[in-house]
Formats: structure tokens, sequence, C-alpha cells
């Protein structure tokens, strides 16, 4: 049982040091199960069904809703007793340095604890595992979102939207290690959703078709941000960049291109059609947002 009567974090099998919590005795607790009026034990999960038995279904767990309290409520710092050396938002920074340095597969409770100086047990008083301190992470990364304001037109702010999205996951590589269709319901996460949808919906697009371009739109920015990642970090373990690489293989054209077998992509190459172009994220991002001008035109069409 953890210091607030809850049962053992979901990744205790850390095998966690000995406790020091009384080094820091008034360290915040994690939400309790209590601020969920629904949720009576841990294991339980409870179903509200609309009276007129057409809403949506909802699922409660006390573990959800420690989850969700977590981000949208977090405990404040106790004000009794000593100062607790940390704060939420220490961890949470620790975690960080972490996955920046080691890559999402180092991020264990004890790691972040070691960064810190501290027991994992400690660590246990400010989040309750591994599955939450992720989502607070990354909705710590979705906070640096610089999100484009109404006024400018929604070509120029879904391109603004677009490449804070590519920054963040280049700065932040490790949230692609992640599941991206599991994102957390955190509030900075939802404000770049929000921003978004305002976007398509504001330039006329229909709800079903919004959902879906912004859909797409996400998938690019990832595709092209792990693309540059990965790039960076061949080249950094062989000091190589793409130029040179494709360039040291470059013999291959003379000793092994076959233009009978590959006659379209000899036309192609004669043609100009692989030569590099400047800025690969650019040269993406306006194919995409021609095509986002189409569908809006389209839909202006049909009403």
């Amino acid at each position: 049982m953890n210091a607030d009567g809850r049962d053992a974090a979901p990744d205790a099998p850390d095998a966690p040091d000995a406790p020091d919590a009384p080094d820091v005795p008034d360290a915040p607790s994690a939400p309790s199960v209590q601020s969920a009026p629904d949720a009576t034990t841990a294991g339980s999960a409870q179903e509200v069904q609309g009276a007129a038995g057409d809403e949506p279904r909802v699922v409660r767990t006390a573990a959800t809703d420690r989850r969700l309290a977590l981000l949208w409520d977090p405990p404040a710092p106790s004000g009794r007793g000593r100062k607790p050396r940390f704060v939420l938002e220490d961890v949470v920074r620790a975690a960080l340095r972490v996955v920046a340095r080691e890559g999402l597969e180092a991020l264990t409770m004890r790691r972040v604890a070691a960064e810190l100086g501290v027991g994992t047990m400690t660590l246990y008083t400010y989040v309750p595992g591994r599955a939450e301190l992720l989502d607070l992470m990354v909705d710590r990364v979705y906070a640096e979102l610089r999100l484009p304001e109404p006024g400018s037109g929604w070509r120029d702010e879904l391109a603004r939207y677009a490449r804070e999205h590519h920054r963040m996951y280049v700065r932040h590589p490790w949230v692609l290690q992640s599941n991206v269709w599991r994102t957390p319901l955190a509030p900075h996460v939802l404000d770049a959703q929000e921003c978004g949808l305002r976007i398509l919906l504001g330039a006329g697009l229909p709800a079903r078709r919004v959902v879906q371009t912004l859909g797409m739109i996400d998938a690019a920015m990832q595709g092209l941000a792990r693309a540059a990642a990965a790039e960076h970090a061949e080249s950094t373990a062989t000091g190589e960049d793409v130029q040179e690489y494709w360039e040291s293989l470059s013999a291959f054209w003379v000793d092994y291109f076959d233009q009978d077998r590959y006659p379209t992509m000899l036309r192609v190459y004669l043609e100009g059609g692989f030569d590099a172009v400047s800025d690969p994220l650019e040269s993406a991002l306006e194919w995409i947002l021609d095509g986002v001008g189409t569908a809006i035109g389209q839909a202006a069409e049909t009403h």
C-alpha cells in the first residue's frame, strides 16, 4: 500500500529502493480516489447511462480517475510541516531530461528518482506510476506550442499549426516513440486539437472532413519529423550527412543500375524528378494546404 492508502503503483516491478519518505514528509500525494465520487474501490468500473437511454456509455475506474485528476486538478503542496524538496513540475522536468538523453525506453520510476537523487518510493508520493508521469510529460511538451490566433486566414493558421507540431516532434523525438493514437486527454493536448478543429471548421469543411483532415496533417508532420530525427541520429553516429551517404554509393548507378529494368525511374531521373527539394517540410506542407483548399472549395460548392 502507498502512504495514502492506495494500491501499489502499476509499474512497481521496478523493485523500489528503500523508502526515504521521512525525508520529505509533506510531499503532496497523488489525487485520491475520493476526488471522483463515482469510484468506490480500486478495481471497480461504473457505467452511467443517460435518463433517456441514448447517452454515450461512461466507464469510470479509480485508476483512470486518478490519472485524469492529476492532469486537470493536481494536488496542491501541503502547507504543514517541513517544505518538500520538490514540486510535481520538478518531477516532470527530471523525467524529460531522462528521455532527452536516453529515449523513452529509459523512462522508469527508478530512473527518474535517481535523476532527482531520491529513492523510488519518494517518487510515488508525487505520481502514481509511469503511465501517469508520461501523460504529464506529453502535456508539458504540448504547452510549448505557439498556436495561431484567429484572424490571419485558414491557410496561414493551418500552416503555423502544422509547423509548430513538426518543431515539437523534432525537439522531443521521444514523443514519437509513444503511442500517438493514445495521446493523453490533457489540457494542452486538447488546446492544440481545439485550435486545429477551429481552423478547419471555420474554413468551411464539414465536421467529418475536419477530423479526417486534421488527422492527415498530424500524421504527415509526425512522419516528416520521424524521418528528420532518424537522419539526425544516423548522421551524428556516423559523422556522415545524407548527401555524403548517397555520394558514397554513387558507383551503384554505373555498375548495377539496369536502365531496361527500370525505364520509368530513368525517365524521372533524367527529367529532374529526383532533384532534392530545399526544404522537405515546406514542400510537403504546400501540397497539403493545396489539397485542403481544394476540399474547402468542393464543400462550398455542395452548400
